[in-house]
């Protein structure tokens, strides 16, 4: 897993605030230069938005993005996979460089409800990407109940949470601010989680 994430401390109810700008952003033929100049300036992590054109519409980039990023930064590089199969790519990512894996509830347990249990294949996915090595992340669609990643936080099998605010898949969507209330309730249950929320090309997490 490499770099830590950022935890809890004294005179805070939550860990400490992580900037973490989009890629996709970027120009790609400067990608390097683009990303280490967002460091300077501030950002603390790399975001990469990974889309699989069949989870969503949408095609990006994949591991060997990654992989030739990592050549060129040593920052933390904070992966969102809006794909339809996550276990997949988690060997790919891992060797990549990546250091966050954050794959949708929705791929993995299609019919997402408030769930009491965890699903079986939810956990086996969460544990291949520790066992790469990497942080798990797990992300909700703004439809999906915070619930429903309840027992997964409460069994310390996953590292963040990402609340999209939009639908995944596109930029330049309107702000739903309905779903702050997922932040609000994961908050107050677990005020030692990491929590990401997308705004546009930024990520904001703490």
């Amino acid at each position: 897993m490499g770099i830590p994430l950022p935890t809890k401390t004294a005179g805070r109810d939550r860990p400490a605030t992580i900037i973490s700008p989009s890629i996709l952003s970027a120009d790609f033929a400067m990608l390097a230069d683009e990303s280490q100049k967002v460091i300077s300036l501030g950002a603390d992590w790399l975001h990469v938005d990974v889309m699989d054109g069949h989870f969503v519409n949408n095609l990006t980039l994949g591991a060997p993005i990654v992989k030739s990023l990592r050549k060129h930064t040593d920052s933390f590089i904070d992966c969102h996979l809006m794909v339809s199969n996550p276990s997949q790519w988690i060997k790919d990512f891992a060797s990549a460089g990546a250091n966050m894996y954050t794959f949708h509830l929705e791929a993995v347990v299609p019919e997402a409800t408030t769930a009491k249990h965890p699903d079986p294949q939810m956990v086996k996915v969460l544990k291949e990407v520790k066992e790469a090595g990497m942080h798990a992340g797990v992300a909700l669609k703004p439809k999906t109940p915070a619930e429903t990643l309840f027992p997964y936080i409460e069994d310390k099998l996953v590292d963040q949470v990402l609340i999209m605010t939009v639908e995944p898949g596109f930029g330049g969507q309107k702000f739903m601010p309905e779903t702050m209330s997922k932040v609000k309730a994961l908050r107050e249950r677990f005020p030692n989680l990491l929590i990401e929320v997308n705004a546009s090309s930024i990520h904001i997490a703490c």
